[in-house]
């Protein structure tokens, strides 16, 4: 009848979906999955051993000159010595220790992603602003505050001009490196996605790209405004001002850029290279193995459906 012969070709079916089921859940098929994959899922470890790295240097350059402890204050992205700097005012001052410290200024200030220090000389760092978000370094407004009454600095032309550039670049650099430093972290745990299945290469290829523009942007801002403040403030020799650039700091932020890109290169290539359990599964790679190891196992366990037919022939 129709309806027994249905119902055998549902339990057929049924047993056939089970029996795939337990093909590709057996120890066998998990064991060649794991050694087809092996490869991706080494290089997927890489890129978030990368991205930990990367991670750690943004950090550094986060929590820089935040305090004037020995480690941290000596991550700077610019630091201006002020010691010996000439005075419009009070020509005939009689000096104790700096030109800076009998005006009422500091003999040095260093700048930070979110403040700066002030110090002396022979001191070191006496005091660090408050950090602060999307902060910008004002030196023109800091010196003023900190003058004596009477006293005043002609500070070159090319500082006030760029004061306003600049404080559009330091917002940018902020929320860029804070961006960059989240996203790392985020993917440290999003990219051994990609060793499920091609189709999560590309998401986390995007997010890669992502977190390498944000950090590169970020180091490159922060490169050009320590530079440009070294030949702004040091291109007056009659001002006597120096300036410093924070090789620390910089370091870090490329270093941190760097194994952004080798992370960014890695998920590049996993988008062609290298097998996923997806493929493994679907039979797109590894089919041949997959089918050996289960035509294996049935050898091992035994069926007892050809045993019932050979002794059904006999009899």
């Amino acid at each position: 009848m129709a309806l027994p012969g249905f119902r055998k070709r549902r339990s057929a079916s049924g047993s056939n979906a089970d029996g795939s089921a337990k093909e590709g859940t057996s120890p066998e098929n998990i064991a060649i999955i794991k050694r087809l994959t092996k490869t991706r899922r080494n290089v997927a470890l890489v890129s978030s051993c990368c991205y930990a790295l990367a991670f750690i240097f943004l950090v550094l350059v986060e929590i820089g000159n935040t305090k004037g402890t020995k480690v941290l204050g000596d991550i700077y992205f610019f630091k201006l010595d002020l010691a010996n700097i000439i005075p419009n005012s009070a020509p005939s001052l009689t000096l104790m220790n700096s030109i800076a410290r009998t005006l009422g200024l500091h003999d040095f200030y260093q700048v930070g992603l979110w403040n700066f220090c002030e110090g002396y000389d022979d001191e070191g760092i006496t005091y660090c602003s408050t950090p602060t978000n999307l902060w910008w370094f004002n030196p023109v407004e800091i010196l003023k505050n900190e003058l004596f009454a009477g006293a005043s600095i002609p500070l070159p032309n090319q500082v006030n001009e760029i004061l306003n550039y600049l404080h559009i670049a330091s917002n940018i650099m902020f929320g860029f490196f804070l961006a960059s430093t989240i996203l790392d972290f985020l993917m440290i745990f999003i990219a051994p996605l990609v060793v499920y299945s091609r189709w999560w290469s590309m998401p986390v290829g995007i997010l890669s790209f992502i977190a390498f523009i944000l950090a590169t942007v970020a180091a490159a801002i922060g490169t050009a405004m320590s530079l440009i403040f070294k030949y702004a403030l040091t291109s007056q020799s009659d001002l006597n001002i120096q300036a410093e650039v924070g090789t620390k700091m910089l370091v870090f932020s490329w270093i941190a850029v760097g194994f952004t890109f080798i992370s960014f290169v890695i998920h590049s290539g996993l988008c062609c290279c290298c097998t996923s359990r997806r493929d493994v599964r679907t039979g797109r790679k590894g089919g041949q193995h997959m089918h050996n190891a289960s035509v294996e196992e049935k050898q091992k366990s035994g069926s007892k459906l050809p045993s019932f037919g050979r002794n059904s022939s006999r009899s």
